[in-house]
């Protein structure tokens, strides 16, 4: 399954397990743990950054938060008129404040299209940063992320889990598919079926 990391970045809050919402970003070492899980990821969006070595600070990991917080609210936007996910449907940032966070960040690193072309191989192109900071580096790649998804053809399928409990985002793999991972589906269904035995149950006492 393919993965984006506008998606990973919005998935950082996700359902405990025990009814509850967690926050993979809360303290700097998950900061900086997230940060070393998507580091393949990273590779495409941040020239020769290794970040699989970066080691986050408070500051960097607010930063990156606040930008989740405009994904999320811009991705509430794209799923619109379905409901947005439940995690942060009662404080989501409006779009145009959101737009503007996303692009602020994204420009905080110029970069320029630089051509490379070995001897024996095709022509590949890279960037090249003006941006010495790797925090600021890894922020503005994020944000970059998040525009190449939004403004592609992967965001008109992207949906709000559904599932009881469930507060991800996902993009759907085929037309049938309402629910982010089969889990959600079978809780669902379970939750579907419980919720027409309870209207019966009601229904025949109400006859009685």
């Amino acid at each position: 399954m393919e993965r984006w990391l506008a998606l990973e970045l919005a998935s950082t809050i996700r359902h405990d397990g025990d009814g509850g919402v967690a926050d993979d970003l809360a303290t700097v070492q998950e900061t900086t743990q997230w940060i070393h899980e998507q580091r393949d990821l990273l590779a495409g969006h941040i020239p020769a950054l290794p970040a699989g070595e970066l080691t986050a600070d408070e500051s960097l990991r607010l930063g990156i938060i606040e930008l989740r917080q405009a994904v999320r609210a811009l991705f509430a936007r794209v799923v619109s008129p379905a409901p947005p996910s439940p995690a942060d449907a009662h404080r989501l940032m409006p779009a145009d404040q959101a737009m503007a966070r996303l692009n602020t960040a994204a420009a905080r690193e110029p970069v320029a299209p630089q051509l490379d072309w070995p001897a024996e191989g095709a022509p590949a192109a890279r960037l090249l940063s003006a941006e010495s900071d790797p925090h600021v580096r890894l922020v503005a790649a994020l944000a970059r992320a998040a525009i190449d998804f939004l403004s592609g053809p992967q965001c008109a399928e992207l949906r709000s889990c559904t599932a009881p409990r469930c507060v991800r985002y996902f993009v759907k793999s085929h037309g049938r598919q309402e629910w982010c991972k089969p889990s959600c589906g079978n809780r669902a269904r379970a939750a579907r079926h419980y919720s027409r035995q309870r209207a019966a149950a009601d229904g025949g006492s109400a006859a009685s």
